[in-house]
């Protein structure tokens, strides 16, 4: 537990965010976890590993555990599991899949996600096929009618969210007209017909404590979702617009879903993805940013607090 604390605060902590302070613990909790099953792995052609955790374990980035020479990411893909009887791992490609791609950049009493516009209509309209609405029309009667006029078979939701411990109605994703709360997610019906895939692009969607496995991206694939996709910590909001389109990209060269996160990921650690001259270049593609980030000046994303932090949970399928 240690280790793990370590891990994430060296992870996260901006200050050490152009240093490797993190490898220790990433190497450390590597020899405790993957190193004994490593020969029985590469035996078995073993290509994707799923992780049941016990409580204090899941805000674990596993992507980020690394044997010396390179990230565990780097050799699978990846995913978590709240439990095994809670996961249907039935295959049904996505090829013919619409998705309903939805987003707030500006709030009343939060910090405003420039990114998020450029995310959602990048991903709904030019990446894939889809409907994109944004701010006003991020409503919960707006998320909820769409659905039930359209089967969407992929759910993005791009905004703030905040997981906090307690009741289940202290945690939230926020819309631009309400905060949807962790206890609401079973009444909007994402369990017929099943969403297959749900990307929470927002903050600490994945953190969660015993009462609610793995917070919001746990509770909605228990509420009928079989893959989600959350983030479990604070992440950044340029990062995260490389790093979902990105996803996107690889969601159609691959059939599998945590390869797709996988690719990403990789992309990003390579140094595929940065800020330069005022756009984020994203694996050769240039999108433009809104001033606010193009400000920011020339930025090397490939840092892992800027792509560990959302994982693939439920179905990695």
């Amino acid at each position: 537990m240690k280790k793990v604390a370590e891990f994430r605060r060296n992870m996260t902590n901006p200050v050490k965010r152009n240093t490797n302070s993190y490898l220790d613990s990433a190497q450390q909790l590597y020899q405790w976890l993957i190193a004994p099953l490593e020969a029985e792995l590469q035996k078995e052609g073993i290509n994707t590993i799923v992780f049941s955790m016990d409580a204090g374990l899941r805000a674990i980035p596993v992507a980020a555990l690394h044997d010396g020479q390179q990230f565990l990411v780097q050799k699978y893909s990846l995913g978590l599991i709240p439990s095994v009887n809670l996961t249907d791992t039935r295959y049904q490609p996505l090829d013919d899949a619409q998705v309903l791609a939805m987003g707030a950049s500006e709030f009343t009493d939060q910090s405003p996600l420039p990114a998020v516009p450029i995310e959602v209509s990048t991903i709904a309209n030019q990446i894939w096929q889809g409907k994109s609405f944004i701010n006003t029309e991020f409503t919960l009667n707006n998320l909820k009618s769409q659905r039930q006029n359209q089967p969407f078979r992929i759910i993005h939701l791009a905004t703030h969210g905040e997981f906090k411990p307690g009741k289940p109605e202290n945690s939230y994703i926020q819309l631009f007209d309400t905060k949807l709360k962790l206890d609401q997610l079973r009444q909007l019906g994402w369990n017929n017909p099943p969403v297959e895939l749900l990307v929470l692009s927002a903050c600490r969607t994945a953190v969660g404590d015993e009462n609610a496995e793995l917070g919001f991206a746990g509770l909605a694939v228990q509420a009928g979702v079989k893959s989600a996709l959350g983030s479990l910590w604070y992440v950044s909001d340029e990062a995260t617009l490389g790093l979902m389109t990105e996803f996107y990209s690889q969601l159609h060269n691959t059939s599998i879903k945590a390869d797709a996160l996988r690719q990403a990921q990789i992309t990003m650690l390579q140094g595929k993805v940065q800020l330069q001259g005022g756009q984020l270049q994203v694996n050769g593609k240039n999108l433009a940013l809104p001033p606010e980030l193009s400000s920011l000046g020339d930025k090397e994303l490939s840092h892992p607090y800027y792509w560990s932090a959302f994982t693939m949970i439920g179905s990695p399928w």
